[in-house]
């Protein structure tokens, strides 16, 4: 049996005293190893969920068991929980005034308690997967948007994260540099990581996810291997949004 890493129940997120449903009765889980990729139209409710799953989005009902503990419950302590989960958003959130190096250990020192040789070292082996080796002493002004993802990526990974959440990570990128940063999470994928990714690259969907959700109207409206969603949707909602996108 797969270790469980996500087990969601009945998740609801609710706006304007429940006249909107982002979330509308969301239930899955998620396992070690599994790369789940969140697909579906704007306003589907893809981000808010996946936002909930490390409580940035509180929900309004359900239940969300990480490792086995309820965080939903409110005697947890989120802060502990979030330092398991890696979250990379659209928009890369590195801190102007530090460089590339500051960026990236500041986090493993202060709340891993590691020493600034440990954080360091482990620095600079994941700049050189991400082929940024060269740019450890860089500020953030002096990158492209797509150095500047990759590098959101690596300091999300300095924590060790069980799990890594990407939020629409190359939304906001010039399209040739989009690549470059699903390359990166190629080899994140091949090496086992579990991650969960809303994503609008439906080629990169079809060929790194182990699973697709697609979500409409806050709802899972169908989940499978890319090969059953891709090639083989059941419902006509997906049916018509594959022939939009592909």
């Amino acid at each position: 049996m797969k270790d469980n890493v996500f087990e969601v129940k009945d998740l609801q997120k609710h706006y304007k005293n429940g006249k909107i449903k982002a979330i509308d009765g969301v239930s899955t889980k998620i396992n070690k190893g599994d790369v789940v990729v969140i697909i579906g139209p704007s306003g589907s409710g893809k981000s808010t969920f996946l936002r909930s799953l490390n409580l940035l989005e509180m929900p309004t009902g359900g239940k969300i068991t990480f490792e086995g503990i309820n965080i939903c419950d409110p005697k947890q302590n989120i802060n502990l929980y979030r330092q398991k989960m890696g979250m990379v958003f659209q928009h890369f959130n590195l801190f102007p005034h530090m460089t590339i190096m500051k960026n990236m250990t500041l986090a493993p020192i202060k709340l891993l308690k590691k020493s600034k040789e440990e954080a360091e070292s482990k620095e600079r082996e994941l700049l050189e997967i991400v082929g940024l080796s060269d740019r450890e002493n860089s500020y953030p002004s002096q990158l492209s948007g797509g150095q500047k993802q990759r590098i959101a990526i690596v300091r999300a990974l300095c924590m060790e994260p069980d799990v890594m959440l990407f939020d629409e990570p190359t939304s906001a990128l010039d399209p040739e540099m989009v690549g470059e940063v699903l390359d990166v999470m190629k080899k994140l994928a091949e090496s086992g990581t579990t991650m969960v990714i809303v994503t609008h690259e439906m080629g990169f969907a079809r060929e790194v996810g182990n699973r697709v959700i697609f979500m409409d109207e806050g709802k899972i409206v169908e989940e499978g291997t890319p090969d059953e969603i891709f090639d083989n949707p059941k419902s006509e909602r997906l049916k018509s949004f594959l022939a939009k996108v592909l």
